[in-house]
């Protein structure tokens, strides 16, 4: 049978078959031996030891088409990073923190800001304006009014999505609203494995149609940039890259240097301001990591 995996605790497997249900799996050894430690989102292939209990075995991890460190996954096709419009005020260095993890990872990331009643237009044209040139889809909704949804059920059809943001935007209520019948599948699957309900959080897939998965992950306050060198960061803005030949100098850092094609585009609007200052404060951080 083939399966996914939509959780994993303490060696156990619990693997989503299409019109069967959910098996609670162990891995065979030999991913030990080769070192293959398998992850939400994995395609696999698994025996059948107990119909009646819905136990196997995973056999086989087919080939993965990518692999996410944070969160630990494969397979995923897109993110999609959940803000609220106001209550709360969104995050703009938050936001730009996850963009750069996925950039980092090459996933495709939708922005969805919520709460669009609680704005005017014109703030919410400027707030989604900033984003405009980032290289990623930009979508506004009101679960309150059951607005914009129809448009995020097209986005997610058919993919495997981690769908992420800080606690209080209504990532919850939109999943509720959108797919009603959610819920109650992954409090079955919580029932089933209930040896994880009181551990830390992990990542968590659930079907909410046919080939298209949800990644629950835990609502985030902060993110670290970990393991990044400063003079890379530039290369995670978009909305840069046209600018890099023009810059006097080569390898512009786009920081203290003259004739920066790129701090001459902020000036002029083509870049936006708030991006641009939120890539200032990352460097200046990553530069002060460098010194401890």
């Amino acid at each position: 049978m083939k399966g996914k995996i939509i959780k994993g605790i303490a060696g156990f497997y619990y693997v989503h078959v299409e019109q069967r249900g959910i098996y609670e799996c162990k891995a065979k050894g030999v991913f030990r031996n080769r070192k293959v430690k398998p992850l939400v989102g994995d395609d696999v292939l698994l025996d059948s030891l107990d119909e009646i209990g819905m136990k196997g075995n995973i056999t086989e991890i087919l080939q993965r088409r990518n692999e996410l460190v944070r969160p630990a996954s494969a397979n995923v096709d897109q993110a999609m990073i959940i803000f609220a419009a106001a209550q709360p005020a969104p995050n703009l260095g938050l936001l730009d923190r996850f963009l750069l993890m996925m950039e980092k990872q090459h996933v495709k990331t939708v922005i969805c800001f919520n709460k669009r009643e609680l704005v005017s237009e014109e703030a919410l044209w400027k707030l989604c304006d900033i984003y405009r040139n980032s290289g990623c889809r930009v979508v506004t909704v009101s679960v309150r009014q059951n607005e914009g949804l129809e448009t995020v059920r097209e986005i997610l059809d058919g993919k495997t999505t981690v769908m992420a943001g800080p606690s209080g935007v209504g990532k919850s209520s939109m999943t509720n609203s959108l797919y009603p019948d959610a819920r109650m599948d992954t409090g079955a699957v919580s029932e089933k494995i209930k040896r994880g309900r009181h551990t830390t959080r992990h990542s968590e897939l659930f079907s909410i149609g046919h080939e298209t998965y949800l990644m629950d992950t835990p609502g985030f306050s902060t993110l670290y940039l970990e393991g990044w060198e400063k003079e890379e960061l530039k290369y995670y803005y978009p909305e840069f890259e046209d600018y890099f030949e023009k810059c006097r100098f080569n390898g512009c850092n786009h920081i203290s240097e003259p004739d920066c094609a790129v701090k001459q585009a902020v000036s002029a609007h083509e870049i936006s301001e708030e991006r641009y200052e939120n890539y200032r404060a990352f460097y200046e951080e990553l530069s002060s990591q460098r010194r401890y």
